[in-house]
């Protein structure tokens, strides 16, 4: 999937969060990092239109953000950092059904879609279970599993890792590296990216360097000292 940015600015509050951004992403796994407030999430949030530019347009493999918002979020799905952004309904099943409803309206076809996922990322003990009794780990397994149900053809992932023990940290990345998806991946962990295919630097809303894991995190961690 080509995803594209062009000269594309966002304000919000009144104030520049992202300037004139030109940028073409078609790579399978794709990471983004930058310190708290460069412009990573306002990026990321682009590609599914939780945000539209002030200036600018986004494209999807051809379709315009603004123009074509609903069939591009039928193949984008977004994961946010905190589950309870996320998990709206007080069990899991419920919650992973009415996510369904609009893509597949037969109930049958949704539950055996559930059960699939759930299996995949073997927490199937879960779907009866309260929502409130989940530790954080099982409820970002449940938002990615949220997420896959729809079959997107691409995810991207607000820092994925952030609220997990290194239990649930180390099952998450497992489950990525194997994930057929196209993958665009905000975090500030670093090993987490260390074989993806491209990693863009954000700093102060703009693009600031583009490389291969190995050279983008070392040309980060030196400028992070400096």
């Amino acid at each position: 999937m080509l995803i594209e940015f062009k000269s594309v600015s966002v304000v919000r509050t009144a104030r520049p969060v992202l300037h004139d951004l030109n940028l073409s992403l078609d790579q399978h796994r794709i990471g983004i990092i930058g310190v708290n407030g460069a412009g990573k999430s306002t990026l990321a949030r682009l590609i599914n239109g939780l945000l539209t530019p002030a200036q600018g347009q986004v494209w999807i493999d051809g379709l315009n953000i603004q123009e074509d918002l609903k069939s591009v979020r039928q193949r984008v799905a977004f994961v946010f950092q905190n589950p309870d952004n996320q998990i709206v309904f007080p069990v899991v099943q419920e919650d992973l059904a009415f996510g369904l409803k609009t893509l597949l309206p037969d109930a049958s076809a949704r539950q055996a879609r559930i059960e699939q996922v759930l299996a995949a990322l073997e927490i199937s003990e879960l779907a009866q279970r309260p929502v409130a009794q989940l530790s954080g780990g099982q409820k970002q397994l449940v938002s990615l599993a949220g997420a896959l149900c729809r079959e997107p053809d691409l995810m991207v992932l607000d820092e994925p890792t952030a609220q997990l023990d290194l239990r649930y940290r180390n099952r998450l990345v497992q489950i990525l590296q194997a994930l057929p998806q196209q993958l665009i991946v905000l975090t500030h962990d670093l090993p987490l990216l260390a074989d993806f295919d491209r990693i863009l630097v954000m700093d102060k809303g703009r693009l600031v360097h583009d490389a291969t894991p190995a050279a983008a995190i070392a040309w980060y961690e030196k400028r992070c000292q400096a």
